[in-house]
Order: structure tokens, then sequence, then C-alpha cells
């Protein structure tokens, strides 16, 4: 899968609710380092019910300025979550289904992938 093509995909609880599209995904280094960086891994992806532009990292850092594009951002990006790769279900073509009992993160997460 090309995660490219996963970008703006629709997002459902097991219910078959539309909860919104994938935004963004999250991915943690971790595991024994290479010659470069350590293995990179899926976290999770990050949902967002009003709209799949980027973040911009906004969503990531106490940044605030440049005001007016912080505030515009957090603003089109109110209500979105991360959830966690062990809790999708399914990915089908067009559409993500998350599986019972799913729990909707913060998607502010540090670089360990906790709050």
């Amino acid at each position: 899968m090309i995660l490219g093509d996963l970008l703006g995909t629709a997002v459902h609880d097991p219910d078959g609710g539309w909860l919104g599209r994938v935004a963004d995904a999250r991915f943690v280094l971790d595991g024994t380092p290479r010659q470069l960086l350590a293995e990179p891994r899926l976290l999770g992806l990050v949902v967002s019910p009003h709209s799949v532009a980027s973040f911009l990292g906004y969503e990531r850092t106490g940044l605030t300025q440049p005001w007016p594009l912080a505030n515009l951002l957090r603003w089109r990006h109110r209500g979105s979550f991360l959830v966690m790769w062990e809790d999708i279900a399914m990915i089908g073509a067009g559409s993500v289904r998350l599986r019972p009992g799913f729990i909707r993160y913060n998607p502010q997460l540090d670089d360990r992938g906790q709050e």
C-alpha cells in the first residue's frame, strides 16, 4: 500500500458510522539504530472530521506564530484524533474501518508516541 493513496480516505467506526478522513500518518523511530536512523514504524493514523489538509506541524508543538496561521489550522483540524495502528480493523478500497473499542488519542504526541 502506498501511504499517499490512504490520505483522504474515509474512516468509519465499527458500526459503519462516518468519523472523518485520514489526514496524516504518525510514525515513530524505534528499534536498533542503523547507518543513519532507527527503523520507522507506523504508530497510527490521524483522522480529521473537517479537513484532510496538512497540519504543517502545528498539532505537535506549542507553535503559536504566526498567529493567524496557527489559529486557522487549529480551527480547521478541530475534533481530529489519532487512532493507533492496532485499532484499525480493515483498510479497504476507499475506506478504513476501526475495530470495536478503539480509542481516540490526542494527535499532539511527543516523539515516543506518548501524550
